[in-house]
C-alpha cells in the first residue's frame, strides 16, 4: 500500500530528545548544544522538540565526527556542503576535512613518539644515577 509506481517512501518517523540520547548514548545536552550551534533543526511543539529522520542522520554524521576529533566547525562545513549542493559537494568537503584531521593527528603521533624517546633517555640516565629508585615506587 506505501508503493506508488513501485515506489516506497521513507517512512514519516519522528524521534524525542529521548529517543535519540537513548540510541546514541548522547546527553540531551549536548543534543541541545547541536542545536545551539545550528547543527540540528528539531521542530517543536509546544516546548517538546520534535527530531526528523533527516536530523537523526545529520546527528549520526555529528557524533562520528566528534568522535574523530572534528571542530563543530568543521562538522558545520560538512552538514552545510550537503545542504547546499548535495551528496557529491559533502563527499568532497568531507574528504578534504578528513585528509587534514589524518595530517594534523600524524603530527600530534609524533609530537607523542618524540616525547617517549625523551622520556626514556631522561629515566635511563636517572635510573643510571640512582638505581636505589628503581625499586617498587612508592617505597
Amino acid at each position: 500500500m506505501g508503493t506508488l509506481m513501485g515506489l516506497r517512501r521513507p517512512p514519516h518517523r519522528t524521534y524525542s530528545i529521548t529517543q535519540l540520547c537513548r540510541e546514541f548514548g548522547a546527553t540531551p545536552r549536548a543534543l541541545r548544544f547541536y542545536e545551539e550551534q545550528g547543527l540540528l533543526s528539531p521542530a517543536r511543539r509546544d516546548m517538546t522538540r520534535i527530531y526528523s529522520h533527516k536530523d537523526r542522520a545529520r546527528l549520526i554524521l555529528i557524533l562520528r565526527g566528534r568522535r574523530v576529533g572534528l571542530s563543530i566547525a568543521e562538522i558545520r562545513d560538512i552538514l552545510d556542503a550537503y545542504d547546499e549542493e548535495g551528496l557529491p559537494a559533502q563527499d568532497a568537503e568531507a574528504l578534504r576535512i578528513h585528509r587534514n584531521r589524518i595530517a594534523r593527528l600524524e603530527a600530534q603521533r609524533q609530537e607523542v613518539e618524540d616525547a617517549i624517546r625523551t622520556l626514556k633517555v631522561a629515566a635511563a640516565k636517572l635510573a643510571k644515577q640512582y638505581p636505589e629508585a628503581t625499586g617498587s615506587a612508592g617505597g
